[in-house]
């Protein structure tokens, strides 16, 4: 094939791509979710479900896919071809699990064409009222008073609850011992229950009991305070920097037309702007985002590294 031919090839492509993304999209969109329903993944994919839909004409598609600790769904993500019909409701072990796994089936970093974060979370440091402290200053003071006497919960190891703890530990220079639990339902009713004196959580699982009273909220992960939850410090406001807040959102398979993916994050974040969805949020203890795939992908390529190293100086194994 001669270079003339070769040009003229590539530019028939081009010209097909170009065409395929103003006509996009013409038949219904997946999104896989990698967890099983219920979650806050699957939560935020069916609220998008309803509204998306009408703005896109074409109906969205929730695909559950759980398994291997979200890196089932993840991959067919990553797999699927880059053409806008799959696309993946993802959340924080995106960027957390390279720290963990060393034969991930993906490149975190390269493999996905990020639309926009749909929503954050930050995680609750609930105390039980039995620990003989009344914030976060004189928690640490006991701890150091007591070294290796105090333990923490999350709902798992490698969990963003556990990094939070870990980050704790470090930033506060105390000794406290962590106790993985099987997912944020377990952990919680432990904490209720006194078996564990404290642990960073899910607002959505602990805020009813700290409404009555058999938990304490000494603060909040993250830099600034959450409109969900707008009483309660944050742990940079008390002089520790937690910054491990989950969040929630869209990618697609590298390789998607920048026009395409300009269309869904048009779609997507139209409808997190609006009013009702952002209340919707806020009533599940979601802070709305909607950024631009440019923000979301200069957040992933700075969590990668900052988990990875938070991972390794904790010697967090996976087992």
């Amino acid at each position: 094939m001669s270079v003339r031919e070769i040009l003229v090839v590539g530019l028939l492509a081009l010209v097909a791509v170009s065409a395929a993304a103003q006509t996009y999209p013409t038949r219904p969109i997946r999104v896989i979710v990698p967890y099983a329903p219920g979650g806050g993944s699957d939560i935020l994919a069916r609220l998008l479900q309803q509204k998306a839909s009408e703005d896109l004409g074409q109906q969205l598609v929730v695909d559950n896919r759980p398994g291997a600790a979200s890196t089932l769904g993840t991959n067919l993500v990553a797999r699927a071809a880059p053409d806008g019909y799959t696309i993946g409701m993802i959340d924080t072990a995106l960027v957390i699990n390279p720290g963990l796994f060393s034969n991930l089936p993906y490149d975190a970093a390269k493999d996905f064409a990020p639309i926009t974060v749909v929503a954050t979370s930050p995680l609750v440091f609930a105390v039980h009222a039995s620990v003989p402290a009344a914030n976060v200053k004189e928690l640490v003071a006991l701890a150091k008073a007591k070294p290796g006497m105090l333990n923490f919960s999350s709902a798992g190891n490698g969990s963003a609850g556990h990094l939070a703890g870990e980050q704790f530990r470090a930033v506060a220079k105390i000794d406290i011992v962590h106790i993985p639990y099987k997912g944020a339902g377990p952990q919680t009713a432990d904490l209720v229950g006194g078996q564990s004196m404290m642990g960073f959580t899910t607002p959505a699982s602990v805020m009813p009991h700290v409404k009555a009273g058999k938990v304490r909220a000494f603060g909040i992960s993250g830099s600034k305070r959450s409109p969900s939850l707008p009483g309660i410090p944050t742990f940079a406001e008390q002089g520790y920097n937690v910054d491990a807040v989950p969040f929630w959102a869209l990618v697609a398979p590298a390789g998607m037309p920048k026009d395409i993916v300009a269309r869904l994050n048009k779609a997507m974040v139209k409808q997190i702007r609006t009013p009702e969805f952002r209340d919707r949020l806020v009533e599940l203890a979601f802070d709305p985002v909607g950024n631009t795939p440019e923000e979301f992908g200069a957040l992933i390529k700075a969590e990668i590294p900052k988990w990875r190293k938070v991972i390794r100086d904790a010697n967090i194994k996976i087992e």
